[in-house]
């Protein structure tokens, strides 16, 4: 049974992009563990949850919230990275949408207008999950919570990455101040990775443009660990995703998911949700208009059905 079951827990992060890793059976043991350390008992109860165990037998879609959290020390933080995937394992699709942090909608529960990502701070991944669901219209099965300083750690785990990298530039001093981050094909450290997702403010595209180099990142990381068999390393990943990440997927729903799912993993289609730039009260925004929203649910709906 080789080339199994630990992949099933690298499949939280892997879900992120929707790919898969490849390992073997004799470290499941350590995969269990990371998987119940994982498991958020306290989960909120998502919109239309049903078991992915059962779902995936019946060739149900499923919908997948991913929250990636700058925490720190006595602060929550907020959701700087929002995501949203729908699978549909009889059409073999994944639909992917990309939400920027700085988008204006109605946080959830508190009925004011703010920037999406603030509703995480407001009130955990509950409020976050409701919001989200709020702007999308569409209920989420599942979320997965990573903090973002992961990346970091989950790149020098796997042994650095290489990235093809679009714009030059040195760092803005937040990680690896002075760095230079030069265009063409780079090869990046859990650091030099955490700044390259980072910055924004010297990107002419802004929140779009770090989007992107997350998504390079996340990919980077799931190419590189599905081509690793050391044991030391596989453990160091697993350690990482125990330490980092919170979800109310269980083991078995990620055996589930793994299994019956990875045809609509070959076939991603993403969108980032698209909106004018506006400042209200000298704080900027991106304002998406109802029109734009409505394609976005639509967007989402058409992949979890089976018609």
């Amino acid at each position: 049974m080789k080339k199994k079951i630990l992949r099933t827990c690298f499949s939280l992060i892997a879900i992120i992009i929707i790919a898969g890793g490849s390992y073997a059976y004799y470290v499941v043991h350590a995969a269990k563990k990371a998987a119940n350390q994982m498991h958020d008992d306290a989960s909120v109860a998502a919109g239309s949850s049903t078991s992915a165990v059962a779902g995936s037998h019946n060739g149900q879609p499923i919908s997948i919230l991913m929250l990636g959290v700058d925490e720190r020390n006595n602060d929550r933080g907020r959701s700087d990275a929002i995501m949203v995937l729908t699978l549909n394992p009889k059409k073999g699709t994944t639909q992917m949408i990309s939400i920027p942090r700085d988008t204006r909608t109605e946080i959830a529960g508190r009925g004011t207008m703010d920037k999406i990502n603030a509703a995480y701070t407001y009130g955990g991944t509950e409020m976050a999950l409701k919001t989200v669901e709020n702007f999308t219209g569409t209920p989420m099965d599942y979320y997965v919570r990573v903090n973002m300083k992961a990346l970091e750690q989950m790149v020098d785990a796997v042994g650095g990455i290489t990235v093809t990298n679009t714009l030059d530039w040195y760092d803005e001093g937040y990680y690896k101040k002075g760095y230079h981050y030069e265009k063409g094909k780079i090869t990046l450290n859990g650091a030099q990775a955490l700044g390259y997702v980072r910055m924004r403010h010297l990107d002419p595209n802004g929140d779009f443009g770090r989007n992107q180099r997350q998504r390079k990142v996340i990919e980077a990381i799931i190419h590189k660990s599905t081509s690793i068999t050391s044991v030391a390393r596989i453990t160091s990943i697993l350690n990482t995703l125990g330490d980092n990440v919170k979800t109310n997927l269980t083991f078995n729903d990620m055996l589930a998911i793994e299994k019956n799912y990875r045809t609509a993993a070959k076939n991603i289609t993403q969108y980032e949700v698209k909106g004018t730039n506006s400042t209200l009260n000298g704080i900027y925004y991106l304002s998406v208009s109802d029109s734009e929203r409505a394609k976005i649910k639509e967007i989402l709906q058409s992949n979890l059905l089976n018609n």
